[in-house]
């Protein structure tokens, strides 16, 4: 691209975003900020108008954690099943902020709730996208031991987007913790095997493994950025690569 033009279509023509449950929370760390999830729903509207198709997945550790059902003697199972409903917490409020601002979104379950969510089945979510709604899937993968970050590349892996985005609070992927490092140095690019091999804390081992088995991208980035995702989404190098 010559200096100066601008993109005018898009890289991507379907994306996922995987979204934390601590990243709704903003500052306070638990529960929904107001001003997060309006600004999240401002940044997938911006995108949305562009054409491309978007995917969320959305975690639940601004309402339950697996540590928290540990300490209360909770099985991991019933915990995890705790979680998987608190996604679908979190899902439903981002629903409610992308209406509100005239996009269109649908919330779909991995387990039975009809009353509040439809059931995800793939061809319905695909016919969501391509009729310019948008999909958070919620629910986790429906199964325990299974985490939200798992649950977003099966997800996308499903929906064959073109690229898996997890919006974090940093600007990509990093040599250390940069909040508690000052000499930790930015990664531009990775493999998935470096990934591995190097425990990086990035997303978990299955979820990355599956995203290499089907080549699929995952860009990290940081979502607070205001502008951070249509740029990524129009063909600037934001945040790190991993493939």
């Amino acid at each position: 691209m010559e200096p100066g033009n601008q993109v005018s279509e898009p890289r991507f023509r379907r994306i996922l975003m995987k979204l934390s449950g601590e990243a709704l929370a903003g500052d306070d760390k638990i529960g929904i900020s107001p001003a997060v999830l309006s600004g999240v729903a401002g940044e997938i509207r911006d995108v949305q108008r562009l054409g491309v198709e978007v995917a969320l997945v959305i975690g639940a550790g601004n309402i339950f954690r697996g540590s928290l059902a540990e300490s209360l003697g909770i099985k991991r199972v019933t915990g995890d099943h705790m979680g998987m409903l608190a996604t679908v917490m979190n899902s439903l409020a981002l629903q409610s902020a992308l209406e509100s601002i005239g996009v269109p979104a649908r919330v779909m379950c991995a387990f039975e709730m009809k009353e509040i969510a439809e059931p995800y089945i793939i061809r319905k979510a695909v016919d969501h996208l391509e009729h310019g709604r948008v999909v958070i899937a919620s629910g986790g993968t429906g199964h325990p031991f299974f985490t939200t970050d798992t649950a977003a590349s099966l997800r996308a892996v499903e929906l064959e987007v073109d690229v898996l985005l997890k919006g974090t609070r940093v600007d990509g992927v990093y040599t250390s913790d940069p909040e508690k490092d000052t000499t930790a140095r930015k990664i531009d690019t990775i493999s998935y095997i470096d990934v591995l091999t190097g425990q990086l804390k990035i997303m978990d081992f299955t979820a990355i493994s599956l995203c290499m088995s089907n080549r699929l991208p995952i860009i990290v980035f940081n979502l607070f950025n205001r502008g951070s995702l249509k740029r990524i989404v129009t063909g600037a190098e934001v945040g790190t690569r991993i493939s």
